[in-house]
């Protein structure tokens, strides 16, 4: 059976591409073939005269075969802001991304799609990533920065994940912020509030290495 998840945050910098790889490596060992997707792209750098996103080279190295990156990034801006301020010129079309997003479903097992920002953050002058993820109707990952604040922007994220009839099928603390002192009991406070599986605690980890990070996942 073709599996899939759509991989939003909290925020901005919480973790989603980590995660994302994460995830990617867990399924590959479970010997089923993964393709990651991040379709839109903000803040990128020109390689080879072409626009290239960091987080999105990483999914494309991550595959378990080699893709197009345009098949797996169609939208790369060069400004790191809003994608809606900075694909003004290029505005993301749902209809491109759902294709490419079909035909990644033909090639694996497994499709994990990596959005951009949080919840409702705008795509196009018209649509967000909520809109997104609805179109994809795949089951939804939360990302947790665990940090001062988590609590609220967590339940306002499951509740607009929920306002949109979409399945959360788990959330993942990522233990980023290296300063905050109340990691455990605010991770148990989020295990109390949230309706859906805590999928894996990722702790903070100066270098990548997403072996280590695969093996903290549980579904």
């Amino acid at each position: 059976m073709k599996q899939g998840y759509f991989i939003t945050g909290t925020d901005t910098n919480v973790g989603k591409t980590w995660v994302t790889l994460a995830l990617m490596t867990y399924f590959k060992q479970q010997n089923l073939s993964v393709v990651g997707m991040k379709p839109v792209a903000s803040g990128c750098e020109k390689i080879d005269n072409h626009w290239r996103n960091a987080d999105a080279l990483s999914i494309q190295q991550c595959n378990s075969q080699w893709l197009d990156y345009d098949l797996i990034n169609p939208y790369a801006y060069e400004l790191p802001i809003s994608p809606h301020l900075a694909g003004k010129s290029n505005p993301a079309d749902f209809t491109i991304v759902l294709s490419q997003f079909h035909t990644l479903q033909t090639l694996a097992d497994v499709v994990i799609v990596e959005g951009a920002g949080g919840w409702y953050a705008p795509l196009n002058a018209a649509q967000t990533i909520a809109d997104l993820a609805q179109a994809l109707q795949l089951p939804v990952i939360l990302v947790v920065s665990i940090k001062l604040g988590c609590i609220n922007h967590a339940q306002l994220s499951v509740d607009a994940i929920e306002k949109a009839q979409l399945t959360c099928a788990g959330w993942v603390a990522v233990c980023n912020d290296v300063e905050f002192n109340c990691i455990d009991a605010t991770i148990e406070a989020l295990m109390e509030r949230l309706p859906m599986p805590l999928l894996s605690v990722m702790p903070y980890l100066v270098e990548e290495d997403f072996d280590y990070l695969a093996a903290t996942i549980h579904f």
